[in-house]
């Protein structure tokens, strides 16, 4: 049977070919199992902030705060922007505190995001990362205070499009803030794991709560990265992608017909500047396969 270092080696062997540095934790949610590379370090979360946001906004809703079915009117020219939904929009459109919530989670709109960080507060975000305990993750910004700083770091007007930034150097494009833990959204793939933990056992918020978040999780559309390692049907991959300059990350939980339950957390950072590598974004789907399967076989069969 293949010993952790061995995997940690195929990982990072294959990491190394793609062209990327890894941080990994995946952990089995009903067991002991578990097993990282770099896990406790702090990484940049990109898009995956949203999943605290999207935890709060529920936490709020199942405890009287607020109201998932009030309606929200969102008119076009929002200043933060956006390759895809409500920033593309020409028009105006009413939906839901829950709806914006599937577009945050489902395709990662920047605008729904915005909006929604905006309604429940940065500093509900924190208290409840506080009282998770998960002192290594914090949501100082939103996605436009984000992609403002690297404007302002290039000199240049930036709208969440990689291909403007390809012909930069990656020290150039290392000298952004938001690239950087310190200066940006943070969290480290053991936190991450944790917390996808703690919203599958109903232990993060009330079971409500909960529930709504893995719904908005499920509804995620892309199937290169995370998913693309667990192709079976049968195996429900649910997850949350991030995505910035050098950074391609994903994190999500792997749920099998047997009852097995994984979260797993993978992070990357590229070496080159290319924004259109699908070897890098297939390589979360290898290293988290390889990862659960490991733990798989390793673990107390399920009877």
């Amino acid at each position: 049977m293949e010993t952790e270092s061995e995997l940690i080696e195929t990982i990072v062997g294959r990491a190394d070919e793609v062209g990327v540095r890894v941080w990994l934790h995946a952990t089995e949610l009903d067991g002991p199992g578990r097993v990282g590379i770099d896990a406790t370090e702090p990484v940049v979360t990109a898009s995956v902030f949203k999943v605290p946001v999207a935890l709060e906004l529920a936490r709020q809703a199942a405890d009287g705060e607020l109201d998932l079915a009030e309606r929200v009117t969102v008119a076009p020219g929002h200043p933060t922007a956006s390759p895809y939904g409500l920033a593309t929009f020409r028009h105006d459109v009413t939906m839901s505190w829950h709806d914006l919530a599937v577009l945050m989670i489902g395709i990662s709109d920047n605008v729904a995001t915005d909006l929604i960080l905006a309604r429940v507060g940065k500093d509900a975000v924190a208290e409840s990362l506080r009282r998770l305990g998960l002192p290594g993750t914090a949501v100082p910004q939103d996605c436009g205070e984000l992609l403002r700083t690297i404007g302002e770091d290039l000199g240049v007007g930036y709208e969440d499009d990689e291909r403007l930034l390809a012909g930069l150097s990656p020290a150039r494009l290392g000298e952004l803030r938001a690239l950087h833990p310190e200066h940006t959204c943070r969290t480290t793939a053991e936190e991450i794991t944790r917390l996808l933990g703690l919203i599958w056992r109903d232990e993060a918020a009330p079971p409500a709560a909960c529930a709504d978040v893995r719904r908005w999780l499920e509804l995620q559309v892309w199937p290169h990265r995370l998913r693309s390692g667990f192709p079976d049907d049968e195996i429900r991959v649910s997850g949350k992608t991030g995505t910035l300059p050098l950074l391609r990350n994903e994190v999500g939980v792997v749920e099998y017909p047997d009852g097995g339950r994984y979260a797993v957390g993978v992070f990357t950072r590229a070496v080159d500047s290319r924004s259109r590598v699908p070897e890098r974004d297939a390589f979360i789907g290898f290293a988290a396969a390889r990862a659960v399967g490991w733990l798989r076989k390793t673990t107390q069969p399920r009877k």
